[in-house]
């Protein structure tokens, strides 16, 4: 761990900075496989890069630092971290997950563990009482997002925490949106963290990487081991551009925030918009609780598009906001949940949660706000059929 208290400074100097062998102010990339060893059982901590490398050593190190966890973990995609964490369940086992998650977390659960016979329900965590009343003896943790994507419901994590521990159930916390510079639910009582981190944590739209956190040394062991033995580990170039990018996070994440609220206030007033969801806006769901438990509502943003505007056209029309799956690049990315992010959902289930037809999610870029704004407006124009 750093000595650093202020984030700013752990992002850039948290975990293991630089190289003491050189002097270098960055990890290096060790792009190797394996390591020459002095003698049988004797090593310099390295055997086979699987089981451990340098430069993913320094990111899961860093990760860990700044969610306040005991060890970090890093995957070779968003999903494959998921994937680890659920692999800490057994047959018999459920999961509640909020009823607003990313697709493919429901769709690894629907596929995937189903077939071993670790089951899932599908709650409303923001509601608590509901929430406590879904736990059976079977449940065996609480997985959730806050904000959820994509319509961006708050959950109070201390309050799922405390539930959790209650039960004797683990809590996790997909962290992606808000990543650990805005919200840290170790520090809320989560057992777990995972986030994508071919999103804000890398920032530029050109690695793909997951990563994981725990709060004891029990449970880092166990996935450490699991991490090992399934090998979905993270490359050491694209540990080493992680690491990069998580420098360079928090100037990021205020422009990006500045941006998201300015593009919620002027979208709520506009006609094309029937409803807008930003935990930014103080009439939001959960505002007050988001408020409480992060330092910032984030760069991402949906809305309800007007059933007098053609949602194909209104896509075609834009032009320099990129319709793409992913999200929090620098450049701003919008997509259509209900056939890109979210389509391995069920349609009944998606209606059900909100994530309609005319459902549309932003992640606001750091562009300059006013060309993002003009790019909607004509989009809206040239969609409108009244």
């Amino acid at each position: 761990m750093s000595n650093y208290s202020n984030i700013d400074s752990k992002l850039i100097h948290g975990g293991i900075d630089g190289d003491e062998n050189t002097g270098a102010v960055n990890v290096p990339i060790f792009q190797t496989s394996t390591y020459k060893q002095q003698g049988l059982g004797k090593n310099k901590g390295y055997e086979y890069s699987r089981t451990g490398n340098p430069t993913r050593q320094a990111l899961e190190s860093l990760i860990a630092d700044l969610e306040g966890g005991v060890a970090g973990f890093a995957f070779a995609s968003g999903m494959a971290a998921t994937t680890a964490v659920l692999s800490l369940f057994k047959t018999g086992d459920k999961i509640i997950i909020s009823s607003n998650v990313y697709g493919g977390t429901f769709r690894v659960l629907d596929k995937v563990f189903n077939n071993f016979g670790i089951t899932y329900e599908i709650v409303e965590t923001s509601d608590l009482a509901i929430l406590e009343k879904s736990i059976d003896a079977d449940v065996k943790a609480i997985f959730i997002e806050s904000p959820a994507n994509p319509i961006l419901s708050i959950t109070d994590i201390k309050e799922v925490a405390l539930i959790g521990k209650k039960h004797n159930i683990l809590t996790i916390v997909d962290n992606t949106f808000m990543t650990p510079y805005l919200q840290r639910p170790i520090e809320l009582g989560v057992d777990i963290v995972v986030h994508s981190g071919t999103k804000y944590l890398g920032g530029h739209s050109d690695l793909i990487a997951g990563l994981a956190v725990v709060n004891s040394e029990e449970l880092a062991e166990r996935l450490g081991f699991i991490q090992n033995s399934t090998g979905g580990i993270l490359q050491p170039f694209d540990s080493f551009l992680l690491i990069r990018g998580i420098k360079t996070l928090g100037v990021r994440m205020d422009r990006h925030i500045e941006n998201a609220l300015f593009i919620a206030e002027e979208l709520k007033k506009h006609p094309g918009v029937k409803a807008i969801y930003y935990p930014g806006l103080p009439d939001s769901q959960g505002y007050e609780i988001n408020k409480s438990q992060t330092s910032g509502p984030g760069g991402m943003l949906s809305f309800e598009l007007d059933e007098k505007y053609n949602i194909h056209k209104f896509f075609e029309s834009l032009e320099f906001i990129s319709l793409a799956e992913s999200l929090g690049g620098v450049e701003s990315l919008i997509c259509h949940p209900s056939s890109m992010t979210h389509a391995s959902i069920p349609y009944e289930i998606r209606q059900k949660v909100g994530i309609v037809e005319n459902l549309i999610r932003i992640s606001v870029g750091i562009e300059n706000k006013n060309d993002i704004l003009n790019d909607l407006e004509q989009a809206f124009l040239k969609s409108y059929e009244g």
